[in-house]
């Protein structure tokens, strides 16, 4: 829910220890294709302390999560930056190699011959979340760096085509048969998974990236999916990414690691000691180090009232009006959406999430719906309630503090609470949750837009004009949204 944010900087090189004040000015050529020439210069900084020396890769090969790049065609590594953006192509470029590319959603480095035989350098995932519901995208990836996880959807949607045979499923199923071996003599070939989001940037849509990790697959899933737009069901495999800690390299991944697996002079032992430290960790302990290389992000941090609403004139803007406008009055029926979005996004983390039932209409006692976390396994189980709180509210007023005082005023020790609203929270009921440390999940309206678009897409068994979710329970979606009008 919480987002950090980071400041844009500039790197010097490999394995630098300078600082932002050290070299403010580079030379003059820093920003020409000449600057990631092979051999080795020395670039001048206005502090004589900082100094880095240019090996085989380009100077400025470092890449912070959050980070936005241009990615746009004509394909060009010469400009450093485009449009004021730094340059995907320029960061990644490597002289006499092909570009690194991200056309499409699973992508992967040309393999290489090396002394130990052929290596591949790394694949490359990317998700679209403005294609969601299109005939490309029928899915809704999940990508939460800050907590090391990402769920992503594999790349079969061709009703009847057996999924592990499509290229990118294929590819990441060979790889997490390699990242959950026990033997450091099969993991020493694991190839590294670098996380990437299409986002939109100054007003763009289209034409950026963002960064959001490296790691490696730690679980693989086989489902049926429903194609709305083809009104079709088809298969597919859904993997679970652990996104691994850079905290060693103070939060920069530098490019250089992908370089030198590229170089086909150089050892795998060669590689390694340029990988980030939690890479060679895992390499080293396998599975059992995973949560230990687990990036996890400390935060103190709110979110502002702009990244708790759609953006305007977007689709998801659209379904949130929607959504407002066909439950206002009808309080009892959107508890039951709201139960259901609860459920979504816990899921979504890769928790274990049971929807128990709705409270009476009237008199709820402060619970508007009630579920199970199930935590540990076998002995170890233990079964967490979740209080649940539904409001049906204007988008554009923040939900009053009083509504989330009354639902933490009923939790029990051991309970949480989610909040589930069409509306947004305010900075101080924010901080008073965050200070009090109170154990309640906020869901605004954005995501609960998102959630009901993922919902439509991934489509639900209409039935009635509603969509049906289980024998005795129903909550309806605006007929706008489930004939894809909207």
């Amino acid at each position: 829910m919480f987002s950090l944010r980071r400041r844009e900087w500039g790197g010097i090189g490999r394995g630098r220890n300078v600082q932002g004040s050290d070299f403010k000015t580079l030379f003059v050529n820093a920003t020409t294709s000449s600057f990631c020439e092979p051999r080795r210069r020395i670039a001048k900084v206005r502090n004589a302390r900082a100094f880095a020396i240019i090996g085989s890769f380009c100077f400025n090969s470092q890449m912070q999560i959050g980070q936005v790049f241009r990615y746009s065609k004509p394909f060009s590594s010469s400009l450093a930056e485009i449009d004021g953006v730094p340059n995907f192509l320029h960061i990644t470029h490597m002289p006499g190699a092909k570009f690194v590319l991200l056309e499409r959603g699973i992508d992967r480095i040309a393999c290489v011959a090396t002394p130990d035989g052929e290596r591949r350098p790394a694949i490359l995932i990317s998700s679209s979340p403005h294609k969601i519901g299109s005939e490309e995208t029928p899915w809704q990836d999940v990508f939460n760096p800050d907590i090391g996880h990402i769920r992503y959807f594999g790349d079969n949607q061709q009703p009847g085509k057996d999924p592990a045979k499509a290229s990118g499923n294929m590819l990441l199923l060979e790889q997490f048969m390699i990242h959950t071996s026990p033997d450091p003599d099969v993991r020493k070939n694991a190839v590294p998974l670098l996380f990437f989001r299409r986002v939109p940037h100054g007003g763009k849509a289209k034409g950026f990236v963002e960064f959001q990790g490296f790691g490696i697959v730690t679980h693989a899933e086989l489902l049926t999916q429903y194609h709305s737009k083809l009104g079709q069901y088809f298969t597919n495999y859904v993997f679970d990414f652990c996104v691994f800690s850079m905290t060693a390299e103070s939060e920069v991944f530098s490019w250089d690691w992908i370089s030198a697996r590229r170089t086909t002079t150089k050892t795998l032992s060669e590689t390694l000691n340029a990988a980030p430290q939690a890479w060679r960790v895992w390499i080293k302990e396998g599975p059992p180090a995973v949560e230990k290389c687990r990036r996890r992000v400390s935060r103190l941090q709110t979110v502002s009232t702009a990244n708790q609403q759609p953006m305007a004139g977007s689709d998801t803007e659209k379904v949130l009006k929607e959504v407002y406008e066909f439950y206002e009055g009808k309080k009892h029926r959107f508890e039951n959406l709201a139960s259901f979005v609860a459920a979504s996004v816990i899921r979504s983390n890769g928790e274990r999430y049971k929807e128990c039932w709705l409270t009476p209409a009237v008199s709820d006692g402060g619970a508007d719906f009630i579920g199970r976390l199930d935590v540990g396994q076998g002995f170890s189980l233990a079964k967490v309630i979740v209080l649940g709180q539904a409001k049906c509210e204007k988008p554009k007023i923040p939900t009053g503090g009083n509504h989330i005082a009354r639902t933490v005023a009923r939790l029990r020790r051991g309970w949480i609470g989610v909040y589930v609203t069409t509306s947004y929270f305010s900075e101080p009921v924010q901080r008073e949750i965050i200070e009090d440390r109170y154990p309640i999940l906020l869901i605004n309206g954005r995501i609960l837009a998102d959630e009901v678009r993922k919902l439509v897409q991934e489509g639900g068994h209409a039935v009635g004009g509603g969509v049906k979710v289980d024998e005795n329970r129903r909550f309806e979606i605006p007929k706008q949204l489930n004939s894809g009008t909207a």
